[in-house]
């Protein structure tokens, strides 16, 4: 699939019953659909009822556009073919984004890869299967394990005190896991982390297959990396079973928009994956966000793709480099630890991270992906200017030579804490429960997901035990909800 820069080629070899013998992976069979629907209107009597628009509120219509209105529609009309079971022009772009990430499966996904993750779970476990889990995984993993049932053994990523944030997961601490409990069949990681920081998947696909067990990765924030050999190498090329990707985040698709692929060794049972995805699923899927996948997989395929990526990752290299003039400001580099090296997660020596957000947000105006305890995380985009890191380099300088009131504040992000669990997740979840002041909920059992978003990463789950350093985490809470005791 990939040549030896690690652009994809045009043409690949492929047939079956709708795609020719010499595939254009840069076509856009769903989009082009989308476009004929669109110029050929039809008198509609069915959902969506707005009926192109012309009965919604004006001043909706005035913010999207009649365009986008025009193709507001679902999967049921018009020959775009259907998403569960797969047809027509969207089963092609689903077959085309099966070749360009060179899976044995690619299913779209329009509940953003929190739907992703909750039909893994709900497909590929079952009540007291044994999962381990690291701990810095998105909420909607440990959603999906409540609906199944199943019991979470965890993995602590290591942790980047300096920084406060999680880092990679260490292969030798996942062995030493599946060593000593052999009914684990299921290992679940989150790799890149939010802020980048990358685990030896390769290592950990190996360990796996030596003790038997399934692998699946929640990439939802590395969908770029098959596309550049710069870029750290997908899961799906490193043995995992299941990867996820929303191609929403970084890869150019509409928000909610992701991809749940299989592997091409995959032992999963795709028919059971489906099954999953339909039950999940909304009956009624946005065609604009279907077609933006199809969109994004063709833009990523193309020229015109790769150097939009290219030049994401040039304008990352050269904030770095430029980054180290500036007096007090630090950015988390590969010197630290492996990383995707176009998230770019910044710390003042004397600001806190949410203050450095507020600074630019109100004095410069710019936004920012996340703040942090101890720094902020912005991501170079395919959509990013050199000129706009020039001038987000120029506001940093600026800050730099400023003096600043630096206040440190009981309220944490990032729950770095080890989790001291006393009751399986779906039985604390289903448990008679109450609320009560979150001052006196400490040495209480957990009955709800807490989770800040972002990340997603949870603080307390149901069935832990709530701790006093729980407590800074849970600033936005007057009340928790515990089992009755």
């Amino acid at each position: 699939m990939l040549s030896m820069t690690g652009m994809l080629e045009n043409k690949i070899s492929f047939s079956n019953n709708f795609i020719s013998e010499s595939v254009d992976i840069t076509s856009t069979p769903l989009l082009d659909a989308m476009l004929n629907y669109k110029n050929s209107p039809m008198t509609g009597f069915h959902i969506p009822g707005h009926n192109r628009g012309l009965g919604m509120h004006p001043k909706f219509v005035q913010l999207v556009g009649n365009d986008v209105i025009k193709i507001d529609t679902t999967d049921e009309f018009d020959n775009l073919g259907t998403l569960h079971p797969e047809s027509g022009a969207i089963q092609e772009a689903q077959e085309l984004a099966r070749i360009a990430y060179d899976t044995k499966k690619t299913f779209f996904v329009t509940g953003g890869s929190t739907i992703a993750n909750l039909a893994l779970a709900f497909a590929l476990s079952a009540p007291y299967d044994e999962v381990l889990i690291s701990r810095n995984c998105h909420r909607s993993v440990l959603t999906g394990l409540i609906i199944s049932g199943a019991k979470v053994n965890w993995i602590i990523p290591k942790k980047l005190d300096k920084w406060s944030i999680f880092g990679n997961i260490e292969a030798d601490d996942i062995e030493e896991k599946l060593k000593r409990n052999r009914n684990i069949k299921l290992v679940w990681v989150t790799n890149p982390t939010y802020e980048g920081v990358v685990s030896d998947i390769e290592k950990i696909s190996q360990i796996c297959k030596k003790y038997k067990a399934s692998l699946i990765v929640d990439e939802a924030h590395g969908c770029l990396w098959n596309f550049n050999d710069e870029l750290p190498k997908s899961a799906l090329r490193l043995g995992a079973d299941a990867v996820v990707h929303s191609l929403h985040k970084t890869g150019g698709a509409m928000t909610q928009a992701s991809m749940l692929h299989l592997g091409k060794d995959s032992g999963f049972d795709e028919v059971r994956v489906s099954h999953a995805l339909k039950l999940l699923h909304t009956t009624s899927p946005s065609l604009l966000l279907l077609a933006s996948l199809d969109a994004a997989r063709a833009n990523l395929s193309s020229s015109s793709g790769q150097n939009m990526l290219q030049n994401a990752i040039d304008n990352a290299k050269y904030f770095r480099s430029c980054a180290k003039s500036i007096d007090k400001l630090q950015v988390l580099s590969n010197e630290d630890i492996a990383l995707d090296l176009t998230k770019l997660f910044i710390k003042f020596e004397n600001l806190s991270g949410k203050q450095l957000e507020y600074i630019l947000e109100h004095d410069y105006s710019i936004e920012v992906e996340s703040a942090s305890d101890e720094g902020i995380l912005l991501l170079s985009n395919l959509g990013n200017t050199k000129e706009e890191f020039d001038y987000l380099l120029k506001c940093l300088s600026d800050i730099s030579k400023k003096e600043f009131k630096h206040f440190k504040t009981d309220d944490k992000i990032m729950p770095l804490i080890d989790p001291e669990i006393v009751m399986n997740l779906r039985e604390a979840y289903f448990a008679p429960k109450e609320y009560i002041n979150k001052y006196d909920c400490v040495g209480r059992i957990s009955s709800e997901v807490i989770a800040l978003c972002p990340p997603g990463i949870s603080i307390l789950l149901p069935g832990e035990l709530i701790k006093e350093e729980h407590l800074p985490y849970l600033f936005s809470y007057d009340k928790i909800e515990v089992i009755k005791e």
